[in-house]
């Protein structure tokens, strides 16, 4: 039986081979993955152009999943830098890549990171319109960024973000509202640009029948972008933003007409008291849609640290029900992030899919941490450096702290608690001297 996407074949009971993928790695039983699947409430974002990708599920009752942002732009142009952070990233178990490339040689960075990734890739074809089609914004036409997103979709990507929910209506009332930071979205802003100048609705809006289209061809999932997603606390889960997720719960139910995969983005910046409304909100409005959700930082004013103010509300979110984390680093808001960065904001975001995976009782999650507390008590250093997030941490502080004696560390020493109760309960003596 023949099949257009992973929608179109959960909804026919084909169970296809990303979906066997997806079973094994989420321990779930193949039948209720294609459930799930044919409900829109998991997508495998898999692009039939993407051959070296091992897949893997984004929703309901599985691990969430971390993105990591990368790409060229014109005043950090270096192609080496950025494949680097792909092979790290890949490394550190990032689920997801996003290519967000502005500037210059972008296909050939975007084939690149296509042929080399086994995680899923993104990215934002809006980003790259004025470089592809070689024009001003203002004066590409409608029928011009269907190109670029073809483009992308032949290229292997597998979700690309597009920003349908921002319309005229949406513009107009944006100038009557009290926010502080407006648009924060970049290809948001470039729309709403784009519809001021020319005095026209959203082209991605008039356009997302042949959106979907290309999407169904090629088994592009959507991930439908929230352009008027707060950018600073005060300007969270005001009307702007509910009205433009509206706007996404509709598109939602057209894409999946159409045998499309879909996910809804989420807001950036949010104070922690209103992350669950925002993520209950998400599920109701968009049908049970998976929610990816870019942060939330809990507060504005941690420049240098906003990997950890997005690791506290990331955290609350998944625990709430959001599927999938956008990793941010401590560079936010500054410069695009090095190296380091990269990996900070790894481990932080991991750190938060992981402790809403406890919460959420994903098969797994509680045992690994058993695993280590288990460990931690008979103070089973090897054993603990194996079963830590990051494993290159934790030897170097060993390493540069060195006790008297193995089966301690420099805080405590012989005064441990886990090894003064251990030796108690074992008849030992305690020897504390």
């Amino acid at each position: 039986m023949n099949y257009t996407t992973q929608l179109d074949a959960a909804r026919k009971g084909i169970i296809t081979d990303a979906m066997k993928i997806v079973a094994e790695k989420e321990s779930m039983d193949v039948n209720l993955l294609r459930e799930k699947i044919a409900e829109g409430k998991i997508v495998i974002p898999c692009n039939k152009n993407h051959t070296a990708i091992s897949p893997e599920g984004v929703g309901e009752g599985l691990k969430t999943k971390i993105n990591v942002n990368l790409g060229i732009s014109k005043d950090s142009y270096d192609l080496d830098l950025e494949l680097e952070k792909v092979k790290i990233a890949i490394d550190m178990g990032a689920e997801s890549i996003m290519d967000l490339s502005n500037y210059g040689k972008t296909r050939e960075f975007r084939e690149k990171i296509v042929n080399m990734s086994t995680a899923m890739i993104g990215s934002v074809p809006m980003y790259d319109a004025v470089g592809y089609l070689d024009k001003e914004l203002v004066d590409i036409k409608e029928e011009e960024f269907l190109e670029v997103i073809e483009r992308h979709a032949k290229d292997g990507v597998d979700f690309i973000t597009i920003h349908a929910g921002l319309t005229r209506d949406i513009g107009k009332k944006l100038r009557n509202y009290d926010r502080i930071t407006q648009i924060v979205s970049r290809g948001g802003s470039l729309l709403f640009a784009w519809m001021e100048v020319n005095d026209r609705e959203n082209p991605i809006f008039t356009q997302f029948d042949k959106i979907l289209d290309i999407c169904a061809e090629h088994d592009v999932t959507l991930s439908l972008g929230d352009a008027c997603r707060p950018g600073s606390i005060n300007d969270a889960s005001d009307g702007i933003q509910i009205q433009e997720l509206i706007n996404l719960g509709e598109l939602t139910k057209r894409a999946w007409e159409k045998n499309v995969q879909v996910m809804i983005e989420g807001p950036g910046h949010v104070a922690i008291h209103q992350i669950e409304a925002n993520v209950v909100l998400e599920k109701s409005i968009c049908h049970g849609a998976p929610f990816y959700i870019l942060g939330p930082l809990v507060t504005d004013v941690a420049p240098g640290y906003d990997h950890i103010t997005s690791a506290i509300g990331g955290a609350l979110a998944a625990s709430k029900g959001a599927d999938f984390l956008c990793y941010v680093t401590p560079a936010e808001h500054l410069r695009l992030p090095d190296l380091d960065d990269m990996k900070e904001g790894i481990i932080a975001t991991k750190i938060a899919a992981h402790a809403g995976d406890i919460a959420k009782g994903i098969k797994g999650a509680k045992e690994w941490d058993d695993a280590m507390s288990k460990a931690r008590f008979k103070r089973d250093w090897n054993t603990m450096f194996e079963l830590a997030l990051d494993k290159e941490k934790p030897l170097k502080y060993r390493d540069l702290s060195t006790p008297e004696h193995d089966d301690t560390c420099t805080m405590c020493g012989k005064m441990c608690s886990m090894r003064t109760v251990d030796k108690i309960l074992n008849d030992e003596d305690i020897n504390m001297i």
